[in-house]
């Protein structure tokens, strides 16, 4: 048991979950390193929310409210660690839900299913087929989900995957702590911030957005900005680490 009081309790309880989900087949192996890699640069950005990440939250909620057809993409650590904000996400947004990994099973999609169900998600079904240019299995996605989406949020996603759903011609939200990676980069729009912080402020924009508003922040969207300010953020932070 970890003390609520302790200093680190939302991380410590984070890692937590994830290794109890390593164990139950939902968490990829892999997938633990790649959290370390994250929270590694959240210390670097002071374990908050930045203003700039703010304002990328907001112009993901404009961008998911307006689209024709949106959809998040779940992998097993956003499921692990966020299936609740999802549901919350999905009620206020109306975006489609599509689980979609790299280590791809068949018995790894029915756990993560039946764990975002179980939080009230509605995850999309289907028969997967290799839509995305991509030679490993997350070129698998449904038609109707990901194959059909004009814009999609893929938290905590992988560089390529990125890369090609930009070239299909799709706008791409992701939530990336890493401001230097290459999904950070390709993305149409980057939330250079920790998964829990991001997703309910995504979702609670949704709820308070009108069309101007909405049409305002997608007309100035520019990611290079938003990229550049999280490294100024961390720049901050380094060069006043022993103050």
């Amino acid at each position: 048991m970890i003390p609520e009081d302790h200093p680190r309790y939302r991380s410590l309880a984070a890692r937590e979950r994830l290794a109890d989900a390593a164990r139950e087949g939902i968490v990829a192996l892999e997938g633990l390193t790649a959290h370390g890699r994250g929270e590694a640069f959240d210390y670097l950005i002071g374990e908050r929310t930045t203003e700039s990440a703010l304002l990328a939250a907001r112009t993901a909620a404009a961008l998911l409210t307006t689209a024709h057809c949106p959809v998040i993409s779940v992998n097993g650590n956003t499921a692990a660690l966020a299936a609740g904000e999802i549901a919350d996400l999905q009620k206020a947004s109306g975006a489609l839900v599509e689980v979609n990994l790299f280590h791809r099973t068949e018995t790894r999609i029915h756990r993560i299913t039946a764990l975002l169900e179980e939080h009230g998600v509605n995850v999309l079904a289907g028969r997967a087929e290799r839509l995305v240019p991509l030679s490993h299995d997350r070129a698998l996605c449904l038609p109707d989900g990901i194959g059909s989406a004009d814009v999609v949020l893929v938290p905590l996603e992988d560089g390529d995957r990125c890369a090609a759903l930009r070239a299909m011609g799709k706008q791409v939200i992701t939530i990336d702590i890493n401001p230097l990676s290459r999904t950070a980069r390709t993305a149409t729009l980057t939330i250079v911030d920790e998964l829990t912080r991001a997703l309910p402020n995504i979702t609670t924009a949704c709820a308070g957005l009108d069309s101007a508003a909405a049409a305002d922040l997608i007309g100035s969207l520019d990611n290079t900005y938003l990229l550049r300010a999280a490294i100024t953020e961390i720049q901050k932070r380094l060069e006043h680490a022993l103050d």
